[in-house]
């Protein structure tokens, strides 16, 4: 339905102008017009009418091209819709609030993670939202090397908003947490631009990956420093303006949180077993029994007698053989001779 309205024309304006950025050099997005940017346009058009008091944040055009590149439209506007509300809430709002608020949080624990950087950057007057807002709003897409951004999206949705903060502290670990590393970084500039252009090392997959997962950050701490900072924010700049919801850490959280669509699925046997025959009462059967007993005393009649139809036997006549498959009720025997096909 979303699809089908026309949208708001000073988002799609905006909208227009950033398809070609986003990954130029996929396949998906290298020609102008093509399949890729038009489920771009399509997807980042949806979400302003999804959330119109909201609109369009430029941020949002590559988390949606990289869900692209992995599932159908409809699918990367709902992951889309998650990641906006649940993963990050507020990041994509108007006066960018809560991308603030992590940047202070970032800060703070950078202090105990990496006391180097944190004095450096401290001296240095650098604010976190510098060099931590296209990090975090992007969630490393367009600054880690392929194979470390698939990694880093996969611990990112199982595991929350604390893989985005984990990142972002070994990034700045290994580029200011020594005097070594500082010798080049004696200014504000050199310290900017050393962030800017990342070394290749500390963003390959296995170091980078690795380091994450030692990194001792946890989901109770990033929650407890949300609540130092929120206190000092309003101290210095009042309430949030933008009320978004609280955010869940990981795909387990949310899952818990909303209540079940739909009913489980209950088992449902492949084979159905017919059932048996009904019991025979006690009176016919002591009536059978003294029936076979009478028979089984007269003697066969011979030949002729079976010829004229006369069974053989007082079983054959009580309880005639019958095949399993004549048994069942779709026969496989052929109605033209005796053979069985199986």
């Amino acid at each position: 339905e979303l699809d089908l309205l026309p949208g708001e024309p000073k988002w799609l304006d905006v909208i227009e102008r950033d398809l070609h950025r986003q990954f130029p050099f996929h396949e998906m997005f290298v020609s102008r017009g093509g399949h890729g940017q038009q489920d771009l346009f399509r997807v980042l058009k949806a979400y302003t009418l999804y959330r119109p008091e909201e609109g369009y944040c430029q941020a949002q055009a590559p988390i949606a091209a990289v869900l692209l590149m992995h599932m159908p439209a409809e699918q990367a506007f709902w992951c889309l819709v998650q990641i906006c509300e649940k993963y990050l809430p507020g990041y994509y709002s108007e006066k960018l609030e809560a991308i603030q608020l992590d940047g202070q949080i970032l800060f703070s624990l950078l202090h105990k993670i990496s006391p180097v950087a944190y004095k450096h950057l401290s001296k240095q007057k650098i604010d976190p939202i510098l060099y931590m807002t296209e990090w975090f709003m992007c969630a490393f897409s367009r600054t880690l090397p392929w194979s470390s951004v698939l990694r880093v999206w996969d611990m990112f949705f199982c595991e929350g908003v604390k893989i985005i903060f984990r990142v972002g502290l070994v990034l700045l670990k290994h580029t200011l947490g020594s005097s070594d590393k500082l010798k080049s970084c004696q200014g504000q500039y050199e310290t900017m631009e050393r962030l800017r252009a990342l070394s290749p090392k500390i963003m390959q997959e296995t170091f980078l990956v690795q380091e994450v997962i030692e990194l001792p950050v946890t989901e109770r701490q990033i929650e407890r420093e949300h609540l130092i900072q929120l206190k000092k924010w309003r101290e210095t700049h009042g309430e949030l303006q933008c009320k978004s919801p609280p955010r869940l850490h990981g795909a387990k959280a949310i899952s818990e949180a909303e209540p079940p669509t739909h009913k489980a699925l209950q088992p449902v046997p492949s084979i159905i077993v017919p059932p048996g025959p009904a019991p025979v009462p006690k009176a016919r059967k002591s009536k059978e029994k003294s029936r076979e007993k009478s028979l089984a005393a007269t003697p066969a009649n011979g030949p002729e007698a079976e010829g004229n139809g006369a069974p053989g036997s007082a079983r054959e006549l009580l309880h005639p053989e019958v095949s399993p498959h004549h048994q069942s009720k779709e026969s496989l025997s052929s109605r033209e001779s005796e053979d069985t096909y199986l």
